[in-house]
């Protein structure tokens, strides 16, 4: 039970710096892919830089958790506060399905100016588009599951 408290917790966490942050509104990822913005705004509209401060504090929090929580010989005890132990991703490979699937997340988050969590948290909008973009990605999940189970 203390498990699903703190995934419940974290997610409401993340989606409320979601919404705090603008990036549950696709015309700010959309002006942060605007790249023909930097360059020729009149033309192509202004590029909004906001999505990269976003990234960039996520990145900050990242580098220092990483730095305190991975389990090492000099603190064998060190474990998540819910869980026996990390499970950090042990495959260093690139493959051509990595490739693909990061670059349709890529066209499609920069065509529909969602990815994942910001269309859960926008789900609470009661928006037509949303529910249709998170059914359709739902969708694409299963098909993907099914036919890429390895």
């Amino acid at each position: 039970m203390l498990k699903i408290l703190y995934a419940a917790f974290s997610g409401a966490l993340f989606a409320w710096g979601l919404v705090l942050s603008g990036m549950v509104q696709p015309a700010k990822v959309r002006g942060f892919l605007n790249l023909g913005g930097l360059f020729d705004p009149a033309r192509f509209g202004p590029w909004d830089a906001s999505l990269a401060f976003v990234m960039g504090g996520a990145l900050l929090v990242t580098l220092v958790a990483f730095a305190v929580t991975p389990p090492n010989p000099q603190h064998p005890a060190r474990k998540p506060w819910v869980a026996p132990a990390f499970q950090l991703p042990t495959r260093r490979d690139i493959d051509t399905r990595l490739v693909l699937g990061a670059a349709l997340f890529g066209v499609g988050w920069g065509l529909v100016g969602y990815c994942p969590g910001p269309a859960l948290a926008s789900l609470l909008t009661g928006s037509p588009a949303v529910a249709v973009f998170v059914a359709a990605m739902l969708a694409g999940m299963a098909l993907a599951k099914r036919f890429t189970a390895r």
